[in-house]
């Protein structure tokens, strides 16, 4: 596909004209940040026309449309992957380098958007990357969060939450669209009027309305001229300020609407210990999804005439629980904007709407109190209930007297309204993220809808993008891949398997392992500068950066590090490779457990660091605020990949791909997607250890462990765990860390003692990590190890999940721009 030819002239002379245009300066006279802004703006005046080209053929065309709804979108940055997706990186950095401008230091002014936080919000966003590369017309539908989940800052070891400010400087690539605004109402009650044709109106009245306003960002498709569109909703007040309340003395009342339009887009996620907390969440899912389908329906309506087409031309997938009162909210507009029959509105929000479930663990299937749900959206509640009524005498005809059945499915039960039975029961396509998690679904936490309803159950393995994660990622890995085999994996990853016949070519080795040296040079400069801690990048670079969550087990990998330090200090002259452990991790703010265990790590650091007598060779970093610009560099430079949470509990993981991709070796547990990477690159290749799945899954159900008698029996795990609460890392405070203790080994804390088996598989662990030392120390057998991870890859590319969500699901067309 030919593409507009670029002009360094006509771009250096843009970006001047923006610099004046913008700033009233002169180029050599604008700073950094303003430098990034005009940068932006002339990339984005290129990628304009694509996106109106783009919008001309979905109007000429009116295809089927996707809306993507996620409560996150962790997009990373901007410019530079926009650059490599229109093919002018290169041709940029020349431009601006002749004007004595810096590309990398331009590139670090951008903030990550805050739109999301793990790898939820991650998928969302390499989906919208691969959908608009494949051509398929779709909008990410979404919240534009002011201040996102938060901005991690680590004092004194501990986690502190700071507003993550990114919009304080304006962001170039979002396009406010006031025109598509949409109003979205809350509480009041609803009042049934009769008509006199015989029908009933139903009419929320005395609610609180805010203005739902979409920005939108454009999402470039790779070389193909595709523009599709992130439509983030913020909130402004329906009305003007009510001066004459105001100058009553009625302050309250004068502010309410813009009180309300503020908190519902301030953060992602807020704290739901408390009544407030869980009102906002709740209020949050409402509003983009309500302003979503709305909108949506909106553009239906001005290319098509009736609305029972509806799913021959929309199709919504439900990315988790956050987005699905969408199926009530579909099911309202049906009904009581566009007047239509019970069984016609079901019939079609049945045909539209789709469910992707992307976790095991029960307590995070959303449930909502009735009092919260039915007060914040009466009208909404009032289908929900019907909705309910309708599927409890089906489960009663299929299975009469069965009361267990009803129990397990019903979607309001105890006093609760479970969501994600909701969207199993309106959505026609159920699946899960990974092989092994979409089997437990099946088998064991969605047992009861899967014999009710097999056909809407099927799996789709995740995927990333190999456009942000290596070829702008890892620039050095990426040219040296192209220049082997060519640039065809940058849209086709499963090309990148041609590279494996050069995993035993000593000069290929050589040359792989140089890139990730400077890799790890570079990482290693950027810990210099954060941390303020020295790794030597000829370590062994051991990763584990993702959401910090018990079952994730940074407690097993940092209890590992104890472990070692206690075995170097007691065998000084034991063969022992230099290890650098680095973790990088935010904790929920009322993750108490999550936060401590942060405050451990950094508490372990404190004391490896500052041990002259190991001679440096155990480091261990927490890199603050992780995030997708700082992922890109650290998934470069990492030799060993930790996936070890206890198995059964992870629905699939991408980080673990993100790694793979870059040439790190998995050590991991059977569990997610790593049970489809060993597959693809094979067991020698990889460092597996711990329980399986079934082991973890009979364990929780007969409750036989006791991980005290691991502890009596085991001198090594002994010691370790007494260091928590002897003072070894907290002198100061001897019973800082007896909460992780008594976590591991009584139900003092929790319900059950040692939750997630680190102990179980501490040993396991251990083992598994000696070997990881030993492969690491035959140079050629790591680097024909890590090849071949690479190599064996393509099948985790995006493109391929996006490609099944086509075929078996959403059913698009590719646009013709």
């Amino acid at each position: 596909m030919k593409l507009k030819r670029f002009n360094t002239k006509n771009f250096q002379k843009e970006l001047k004209e923006n610099v004046r245009r913008y700033y009233r300066k002169e180029l050599d006279e604008a700073n950094d940040e303003e430098l990034f802004q005009c940068v932006s703006l002339t990339v984005k005046d290129r990628i304009i026309d694509e996106w109106l080209e783009t919008q001309e053929a979905m109007n000429t065309e009116n295809p089927k449309i996707l809306y993507y709804m996620s409560m996150e979108f962790l997009m990373g940055r901007a410019l530079g992957n926009n650059m490599i997706n229109t093919k002018c990186y290169d041709h940029v950095r020349e431009a601006i380098d002749e004007l004595g401008i810096n590309l990398d230091v331009i590139e670090d002014q951008e903030p990550d958007p805050a739109l999301g936080n793990g790898g939820l919000g991650r998928l969302a966003a390499c989906f919208l990357d691969s959908l608009s590369t494949l051509g398929y017309p779709a909008y990410g539908c979404g919240i534009r969060y002011h201040y996102g989940l938060f901005k991690q800052k680590i004092d004194n070891g501990y986690q502190v939450e700071k507003p993550d400010n990114w919009l304080k400087n304006n962001y170039p690539f979002e396009l406010k669209r006031p025109e598509y605004s949409k109003i979205v109402k809350f509480g009041g009650h609803v009042e049934v009027k009769n008509l006199p044709n015989g029908k009933q109106k139903f009419e929320q009245v005395n609610y609180q309305a805010v203005k739902a306003v979409p920005y939108d960002i454009p999402i470039v498709g790779y070389g193909n001229h595709v523009v599709n569109v992130l439509m983030i909703w913020d909130a402004e007040p329906v009305g003007e300020f009510k001066l004459d309340s105001f100058d009553k003395g009625d302050y309250e009342k004068a502010l309410e609407q813009e009180n309300l339009a503020r908190t519902l887009c301030e953060v992602l996620y807020p704290n739901d210990n408390h009544t407030q907390g869980k009102e906002l969440r709740l209020k949050q899912q409402y509003f983009f999804t309500s302003a979503s389908i709305q909108r949506a329906l909106s553009r239906f309506d001005k290319y098509n005439d009736d609305i029972h087409d509806l799913p021959k031309k929309v199709v919504f997938q439900m990315n988790d629980t956050h987005p699905t009162v969408a199926v009530a909210e579909l099911m309202r507009l049906l009904l009581d904007e566009y007047e239509l029959k019970w069984d016609d509105a079901w019939d079609i929000t049945t045909k539209t709407l789709a469910y992707t479930n992307h976790t095991i663990m029960a307590e995070a299937l959303e449930k909502w109190p009735i009092e919260i749900f039915s007060r914040l959206l009466p009208r909404i509640y009032q289908i929900v209930e019907e909705i309910n009524r309708r599927f409890c005498l089906q489960i009663e005809a299929e299975y009469p007297g069965d009361r267990r059945k009803i129990e397990q499915m019903a979607i309001i039960y105890d006093g609760q309204i479970k969501m994600a039975n909701l969207a199993i029961v309106a959505g026609f396509s159920v699946n899960g993220v990974a092989a092994l998690h979409t089997e437990i679904l099946k088998k064991r936490e969605l047992k009861d809808f899967y014999e009710m309803f097999p056909e809407k159950f099927n799996n789709k393995t995740n995927g990333i993008t190999q456009r942000r994660f290596l070829a702008h990622g890892n620039r050095l890995l990426a040219d040296w891949i192209t220049e082997k085999i060519g640039p065809e994996w940058i849209t086709d990853l499963k090309r990148i398997e041609e590279i494996a016949v050069y995993a035993d070519d000593k000069k290929a080795q050589k040359e792989f392992m140089n890139i990730k040296y400077k890799n790890k040079v570079a990482l290693a400069e950027y810990i210099k500068n954060k941390n303020k801690v020295t790794v030597d990048p000829r370590s062994i670079f051991d990763v584990q950066v993702k959401r910090l969550h018990e079952y994730k087990r940074q407690l097993l990998n940092i209890l590992h590090v104890m472990y070692l330090y206690n075995e170097l200090k007691e065998h000084p002259d034991m063969v022992f490779y230099p290890r650098t452990f680095i973790f990088g991790a935010k904790a929920a703010a009322g993750y108490e457990i999550a936060k401590l265990t942060i405050k451990l790590i950094n508490s372990v650091a404190e004391v490896i660091n500052n041990d002259e007598s190991i001679d440096g060779k155990i480091k261990v970093v927490f890199i603050e605020n992780y995030r997708v610009s700082i992922a890109e560099k650290i998934f470069a430079a990492s030799d060993v990949s930790e996936q070890i949470s206890t198995a059964s509990k992870e629905a699939s993981g991408t980080g673990n791909m993100k790694f793979m991709l870059n040439g790190a070796v998995t050590i991991g547990t059977m569990d997610g997607a790593n049970v489809e990477i060993v597959e693809e690159v094979g067991e020698e290749n990889a460092f597996i250890f711990g329980m399986s799945s079934d082991e973890v899954i009979e364990l929780e159900r007969n409750r036989t462990y006791n991980p005290m008698e691991i502890f009596n029996n085991d001198q090594d795990i002994r010691k370790v765990l007494t260091q928590l609460i002897n003072g070894f890392y907290s002198p100061d405070d001897t019973e800082r860390f007896r909460p992780i203790y008594d976590s591991l080994l009584n139900t003092n804390r929790t319900q059950f003692a040692d939750t997630y088996f680190n102990l179980a598989d501490f040993k396991s662990y251990a083992e598994a990590q000696k070997r990881v030392m030993e492969a690491y120390m035959d140079e050629e057998r790591w680097a024909k190890m890590a090849m071949l991870n690479v190599a064996h890859s393509g099948k985790f590319s995006s493109d391929r999940t996006i490609q099944e969500y086509v075929d078996d699901i959403w059913h698009l067309d590719k646009l013709k721009v």
